[in-house]
């Protein structure tokens, strides 16, 4: 049988169309209202694996400058991951497993209205579902199973044969690992990237939103705005969505503007 350009093309082509489409979700601040680890970090304090002083003397400060929008967000988190990171080193697995369980048994319904609802369309569309998180993989795996996803990532504290973690990190909060998470899922799911989505908050979401042809930014902190304005070709295919009090809007990227 002679083989023609025709034959090659109609047969990328149909490879191309087997290939399916995800919905990639980054979890703190995009799904969950409030960042997981930091209701992690109170779980850990009452079942006493973290000193109540590191929380007033290391902490409370940052979190008081952010919650009063005159400190940065990301030197409250990773504050809390210094310690959680020092704290878990030398635990059992099954202990940090049990809290992060409580955690979303407790907390899991406080989503933003938006974001559980486009889980729910896309699953009913038969789109994968995947989180992409830089909370540890224990909370991470919690959230997904409790909304009954498809796959997920997040930060990994290894666990050595003997069941302790051992102190070793592969981080999942900066963009370069998740925009390899992402790459990484679409080898294993055989994802056409151009048809996916991407829903994220902060610029450490910046490469998901890169990789796939419908990117959204959801509640967007400042620096990701930044971001989006200054990249052209996002410009053209990210969708803006506030979700405020009893409201979700959608904001047009050209009438952007950050205030000072």
């Amino acid at each position: 049988m002679k083989v023609t350009t025709l034959h090659v093309l109609r047969s990328a082509k149909e490879c191309l169309s087997m290939k399916k489409t995800a919905a990639f979700f980054d979890v703190d601040g995009t799904i969950s209202r409030e960042g997981l680890i930091g209701e992690m970090f109170r779980k850990m304090i009452k079942y006493e694996l973290i000193d109540v002083t590191k929380w007033h003397e290391e902490v409370k400060p940052a979190f008081s400058q952010w919650n009063r929008r005159i400190g940065d967000y990301d030197n409250y988190l990773m504050k809390m991951v210094d310690i959680y990171s020092d704290t878990v080193k030398d635990s059992e697995a099954f202990l940090i497993e049990h809290i992060a369980r409580k955690v979303i048994e407790q907390n899991g319904e406080r989503v933003y209205t938006y974001s559980r609802e486009r889980i729910k369309w896309h699953q009913e569309q038969g789109h994968l579902v995947i989180a992409i998180s830089g909370s540890p993989v224990e909370l991470v795996r919690e959230m997904a199973r409790k909304y009954g996803m498809d796959d997920y990532k997040g930060t990994v504290y290894e666990v050595g044969s003997n069941g302790i973690y051992n102190g070793i990190i592969v981080p999942m909060w900066d963009s370069e690992s998740k925009r390899s998470a992402v790459l990484e899922m679409a080898q294993k799911h055989e994802l056409d990237l151009s048809e996916s989505y991407a829903y994220g908050d902060t610029t450490g979401d910046f490469s998901m939103m890169k990789l796939v042809g419908r990117p959204f930014a959801v509640n967007p902190t400042k620096e990701l705005i930044g971001r989006i304005l200054q990249d052209p070709e996002l410009k053209q295919t990210i969708s803006v969505i506030v979700e405020r009090k009893d409201v979700t809007y959608k904001i047009g990227v050209e009438s952007l503007e950050i205030v000072d």
